[in-house]
């Protein structure tokens, strides 16, 4: 008698343990990001389908549990960035005259800033924020001096970029060019 076919073994799989690795994800992370988890774990059922132990639900709750570890850790990331650029707006008001200019400002800059990604966002912060020189920015990267200048023009291409999608045309050069200033070490954001 044949072997069944990978994906009908998939299908007897998902059908028998999805209810109950949805169960799990739910009693750790509430439904709205239960489906989320679940769906990750299955993927990750079936791209090491051939790896599987038996029985299967021990591993499969187990993936749901790593999902639900690197979604949370991801949040915290997120929670922690949206908290320090609030801090960053904040402050930056605080020392403009115009409050209302500067928070439609800092606004744009900071939603551009979000929609990169996290290599680029810290590209553009460590001499920013972190107060460090190039080359001490470089070694936290891992690369020479003259590669994360490279990595940063390009980085700030990305959020020159996001900033045109994101503001109104007569506020983009002006935040680009602050946001430049930023990231070469010409300004402070304390």
């Amino acid at each position: 008698m044949a072997e069944p076919d990978p994906r009908e073994r998939f299908t007897v799989l998902y059908d028998t343990y999805h209810p109950r690795v949805h169960a799990y994800a739910v009693s750790r992370a509430g439904r709205q990001l239960a489906e989320e988890v679940t769906s990750e774990t299955f993927c990750v059922a079936w791209r090491r389908f051939g790896d599987l132990p038996d029985p299967p639900l021990p591993w499969l709750l187990g993936v749901a549990r790593n999902v639900l570890r690197e979604s949370f850790r991801a949040q915290v990331r997120q929670d922690s960035l949206t908290a320090e650029l609030r801090a960053w707006t904040s402050a930056a008001e605080a020392a403009h005259g115009d409050v209302g200019d500067a928070v439609v400002e800092r606004a744009t800059v900071l939603q551009a800033l979000a929609g990169l990604s996290e290599d680029d966002r810290e590209l553009l912060t460590l001499v920013a924020w972190h107060g460090l020189s190039p080359r001490e920015a470089a070694k936290v990267v891992g690369c020479s001096t003259a590669t994360y200048f490279v990595r940063l023009h390009r980085a700030r291409k990305r959020l020159e970029r996001a900033l045109s999608g994101a503001a109104p045309a007569a506020r983009v050069h002006h935040s680009a060019a602050h946001v430049s200033a930023l990231t070469s070490g010409r300004g402070s954001t304390r």
